[in-house]
């Protein structure tokens, strides 16, 4: 079985369609997973929506998903958030808020965004020196207490990056970084930055045996029109997004 694995796509449909292409040039996929956060950001989240729609992927919430579906319009809301809110329709929104925290997708799988039982918190990171590292192992540990002992391979996105750690006596835990954010910044204490540190879209698939056991996992990276994208941003009034498109860091 070969699953492909997307995550944080973030309203850039750009680099959703390079990621599907490239998928499609590889021979396709057996199913493919969207692990949330699918529309918050300044570029095209009623597109991005449409296109997720017309796949109906098994797709689980992300903290962005919940906040563009939930969250009052005021002063303290996401820009990115208000930004994909205003241009989802209300039964898009609905959608949204109804997806599942987690997701079993084949036997001992589980797909989740963050946590398996919060989609808001760093599973396999942490924050030091105001940059995302990985977290020790036994933090991993405590953090996938709420897990299915039977949990063979977690799946998850919600840091934006790249990861793959095998858990000793528990799961494989795999991320595979950002379709459409290469970078951001997160101002809530402790403030901290994600860098990919290139503009790829990013993607994952992996390769499982007839006793769905992993054979194989491939962190993917696809070149697509990251300019376009950070143009988009700039009309949107969001520099620090254009920035993050352009090059996947925040700061010089």
């Amino acid at each position: 079985m070969r699953i492909a694995v997307l995550a944080d796509i973030h309203g850039n449909v750009l680099a959703l369609d390079a990621v599907l292409d490239d998928l499609e040039r590889r021979g396709g996929a057996d199913l493919t997973v969207n692990l949330g956060d699918c529309v918050s950001g300044p570029l095209w989240p009623r597109e991005t929506m449409e296109r997720l729609e017309a796949l109906g992927l098994p797709t689980v919430r992300g903290n962005h998903d919940r906040r563009v579906a939930e969250d009052p319009a005021d002063e303290n809301m996401w820009p990115s958030d208000r930004y994909a809110q205003e241009r989802l329709t209300p039964a898009q929104r609905q959608a949204l808020f109804a997806l599942p925290l987690t997701l079993e997708i084949a036997p001992g799988i589980v797909a989740f965004h963050a946590r398996p039982d919060h989609d808001e918190k760093y599973l396999a990171d942490a924050i030091v020196d105001g940059q995302l590292v990985r977290a020790p192992l036994a933090a991993i540990r405590r953090r996938l207490k709420s897990l299915d002992p039977g949990c063979r391979i977690a799946l998850c996105g919600h840091s934006h990056r790249g990861e793959l750690v095998r858990i000793p006596g528990g799961p494989i835990i795999f991320n595979p970084g950002s379709v459409g954010c290469p970078a951001y910044d997160d101002d809530t204490p402790p403030a901290h930055v994600s860098e990919q540190g290139t503009p790829h879209a990013r993607y994952g698939i992996v390769e499982l045996d007839a006793a769905y056991r992993p054979d194989r996992f491939e962190a993917i990276a696809v070149d697509y029109d990251h300019e376009a994208a950070a143009k988009q941003a700039e009309q949107a009034g969001r520099p620090e997004w254009a920035r993050a498109l352009r090059t996947g860091f925040m700061k010089d």
